[in-house]
């Protein structure tokens, strides 16, 4: 049996002995080289010497961009703690760690544990799987909790409810990904009004905004933000200490049943929206809300990630992290000459860089005056025509509504009940809703809480 080349940065007085135990096991594991910090692991793990790294959890810089450069080596990971530490141990499967030994743990149990990792990192479909929250913590937002706070459906709500933990990650919410090609297709629009739907019906939703090009959900609902909460959850996330009770901190209440994470002030700011803590904020929302409903960006190219450092940031990697981990998607394009060319494009360019994407299109500003007489018909026909695309949800034009809620910094549930705009995207949180729409988690996001 070959054996298995090692790296270790240990940190303190655990390394001496623990690396003399190692290499007084017999040959079985190898110690190939013996890091002093995080740069000089990652820098001998990309060299492709070794299989495994036996890390200390307190390595400073140690956080889920470093481990997902080291997946990206194929190194497997094993943490160690200070024996005894909880805290330590939580954070360890708060950044995605599997296999975790105390510091003074025999040479056997760690060569099984090694062993163990580079078992499943060469098994792995790609992704590292990521622990689900031990704990989905309660709503600590400072605004008092009112009735209408109150748990829902059947006992869940923001926080721990009656049934404890355990029912709650039963009951885990969906997520659903509010996407559209170039342009002004009513992305925000449709994403604000969709989460607002949902609140209003009874169920919890936390509204994210992941436009890296344009975030303007915060300035949609008036919220006077200067520190975006998806940025700060992402720098949570990576360092491995977002939870259920922190993302809810991170995003305050607008309205009953309503959170909202604001995205970037600016747009030169995307690179602290990480792709890295994205995917734990996914894995974490849905112990927050019933609901996440994310306004993503336009762009879908992957062309950055052919740039020398495949580990650089990706702006476009928000969008395509909300889309993979969302259960339902939603295209959105504008009912327009313009708009419905984009559309059908966009669709193209979704099914080829997301092939396992099937989602519900939605056709905003719909009137007479841009496409002809019966414009419903006219949108539904095109569509089915040149897209393949049969269940077209036709949001009609409402222009004086829109601007109303607009000025006001609120949404049409609010400001426009009565909105033909609004009924119709109503009509569609009542259909997304329905038990056989939901009954079956995402498969990507089931197995990376697994």
């Amino acid at each position: 049996m070959a054996a298995l080349p090692v790296l270790t940065a240990v940190t303190g007085s655990w390394e001496a002995p623990l690396v003399g135990a190692i290499e007084a096991s017999g040959g079985v594991v190898v110690v190939v080289r013996r890091c002093v910090d995080l740069p000089d692991l990652l820098a001998a793990a990309a060299s492709g010497r070794a299989r495994a790294a036996l890390v200390s959890l307190d390595l400073r810089g140690l956080d889920r961009d470093a481990l997902a450069r080291l997946a990206a080596s194929d190194v497997a990971v094993v943490a160690l703690v200070t024996p005894g530490s909880v805290g330590q141990r939580e954070r360890a499967l708060a950044l995605g760690i599997g296999a975790i030994l105390p510091a003074d743990a025999a040479a056997d149990d760690v060569r099984t544990a090694l062993e163990g990792a580079v078992e499943t990192i060469e098994g792995r479909d790609g992704r590292r799987s990521v622990t689900a929250p031990s704990d989905p913590g309660r709503d600590l937002h400072p605004r008092a909790q009112t009735d209408d706070d109150a748990p829902d459906e059947g006992g869940r709500a923001d926080g721990t409810g009656t049934a404890g933990a355990a029912a709650l990650l039963a009951q885990r919410g969906r997520i659903v990904a509010v996407w559209g090609p170039v342009g002004a297709p009513g992305r925000t629009t449709v994403a604000v009004t969709l989460a607002a739907e949902l609140a209003t019906a009874g169920r919890s939703s936390l509204l994210a905004d992941a436009d890296t090009y344009g975030a303007s959900v915060a300035q949609t609902l008036g919220v006077l933000d200067e520190a975006p909460g998806l940025a700060a959850a992402c720098r949570a996330a990576t360092a491995g200490t977002l939870d259920a009770t922190m993302l809810a901190r991170l995003a305050p209440l607008v309205s009953p049943r309503l959170r909202v994470l604001t995205g970037i002030t600016r747009s030169d700011r995307w690179p602290e929206i990480s792709v890295t803590g994205l995917e734990r904020v996914w894995d974490v929302a849905p112990s927050v809300a019933s609901w996440t409903v994310v306004d993503t960006g336009f762009s879908l190219e992957r062309d950055e990630e052919l740039s020398y450092d495949s580990m650089a940031p990706r702006r476009n990697g928000a969008t395509l992290s909300a889309l993979e981990a969302a259960d339902v998607v939603l295209a959105v394009g504008a009912g327009d000459p313009i708009g419905m060319q984009r559309l059908v494009r966009g669709l193209g360019e979704l099914a080829e860089v997301l092939p396992d994407v099937r989602p519900r299109v939605v056709v905003t500003r719909v009137r007479s005056s841009s496409v002809g007489p019966f414009p419903d018909r006219r949108v539904r026909e095109a569509l089915e025509r040149y897209a393949g695309v049969h269940d077209v949800v036709v949001v009609p034009d409402d222009r004086p509504a829109l601007d109303a809620a607009l000025l006001a910094g609120r949404t049409l549930v609010e400001t426009a009940p009565g909105s033909p705009a609004r009924r119709a995207v109503a009509d569609l949180a009542a259909a997304l809703a329905r038990p056989d729409r939901t009954a079956a988690p995402h498969p990507r996001r089931r197995a990376r809480s697994a």
